[in-house]
């Protein structure tokens, strides 16, 4: 969100100043880097799907517009598309999601049970209804999308600081600058909180309290007997669980769980959470995967915006110059390329290309939520 944010910035202006401030430049817990990194179409909410397409579009043209000289950065972006698989209460919400993303534009359709049972026939598809799927969507590698807006900003003049930021400062007016844990202050009236799940904490150095936690969720690699003939998209059960196919008889397997723990600092993966919650869950769906080899996972935060789920996007209304860029509850990585472009036309005070101020912070004064559908949330 941040190194997003200063490209389109200096893209539209290259005389500003900007500074990029990270207290990590190892990543290691970044939010982006632990992701896994999929963008869809498939939202409920037409600014979200807006969100995508802008997403989609951006990286159709990435690598040359992030190019560094000669050098291209390469994201394995591969379109191998969202399946979301509905039960019959699930269906209306799926179907009425379907409806607003054709009227878009969007390359998403319904099939049938028997249209999936014939593209993927390892499926269990008892009790499924039916369920959508979206070509063009697909996973990457967000480690290199990160680092390409990240150089591309450094080359076109923003100073990278590595160190932690320790105060806000403000006075009558707004907001004035960031004091360092190195000990030096920047001196400005616009900052921008893209802080992730240490958003909220950022925030509280100004006295603003936002309803953000940083939920620890886990992510399974998985080994198995069953090798696909064909590609299989990311495939997401009407359960929560979803499954991504990395290559041959390798996947990714995750479930957001209702006691996922509240924490900044537990990032250790727990094995015996799959065997116990996931794995059964998956057999019911795939049967051959009875016999499995877990051969790694991780854990990382979602910023879980407890009012709605959405983010929370804008200038803070009792604050002049602090933005906030929080909140995404999971599908941040994805829309970093939207909110980047939009937060940049909002501090130069240009008329907005996609207008994204439902996500305003002024609704969280107001309890005001925008919801998504529930289940797309992942």
């Amino acid at each position: 969100m941040g190194c997003a944010t200063a490209y389109f910035l200096l893209k539209a202006d290259p005389q500003l100043q900007i500074a990029i401030v990270e207290k990590d430049a190892t990543y290691a817990r970044n939010s982006t880097i632990l992701s896994d990194g999929n963008i869809r179409f498939q939202f409920n909410l037409k600014e979200n799907i807006q969100i995508s397409q802008f997403g989609l579009e951006m990286l159709d043209r990435f690598a040359e517009e992030m190019a560094i000289g000669d050098e291209k950065p390469d994201v394995a972006f591969r379109r191998q598309g969202d399946l979301f698989l509905a039960d019959e209460n699930g269906r209306a919400a799926a179907q009425q999601g379907l409806a607003l993303q054709q009227s878009l534009g969007c390359p998403v359709q319904w099939l049938s049970p028997a249209e999936i049972a014939q593209r993927y026939p390892a499926l269990n598809l008892q009790g499924c209804a039916g369920g959508t799927f979206g070509t063009g969507e697909g996973t990457m590698d967000p480690h290199a999308v990160l680092h390409a807006y990240k150089n591309k900003a450094v080359s076109l003049g923003a100073r990278f600081i590595q160190a932690e930021v320790t105060a806000l400062t403000k006075d009558q007016t707004g907001i004035n600058g960031v004091e360092l844990s190195s000990g030096d202050r920047l001196a400005s009236n616009v900052v921008v909180n893209s802080a992730g799940a240490w958003v909220p904490q950022i925030a509280h150095m100004a006295g603003i309290e936002l309803p953000i936690e940083p939920v620890m969720r886990q992510v399974f690699v998985l080994e198995t007997s069953v090798l696909p003939q064909n590609p299989w998209p990311l495939i997401v059960f009407p359960s929560g669980l979803y499954l991504i196919q990395e290559h041959g008889n390798h996947f990714l397997c995750g479930k957001s769980l209702a006691d996922d723990p509240v924490t900044y600092e537990d990032f250790n993966w727990n094995r015996q959470r799959f065997d116990d919650l996931l794995w059964p869950d998956l057999v019911e769906y795939l049967p051959h995967f009875d016999r499995l080899k877990v051969t790694n996972g991780w854990a990382g935060l979602y910023a879980v915006n407890t009012l709605d789920g959405n983010a929370i996007l804008g200038e803070w209304p009792e604050l002049s110059g602090f933005y906030l860029m929080g909140g995404f509850s999971g599908h941040g990585f994805q829309q970093c390329h939207a909110s980047g472009r939009y937060t940049a036309e909002l501090i130069l005070g240009r008329p907005p290309t996609l207008d994204l101020s439902i996500f305003s912070p002024r609704r969280i004064l107001e309890n005001k939520p925008v919801f998504e559908n529930k289940s797309k949330l992942v």
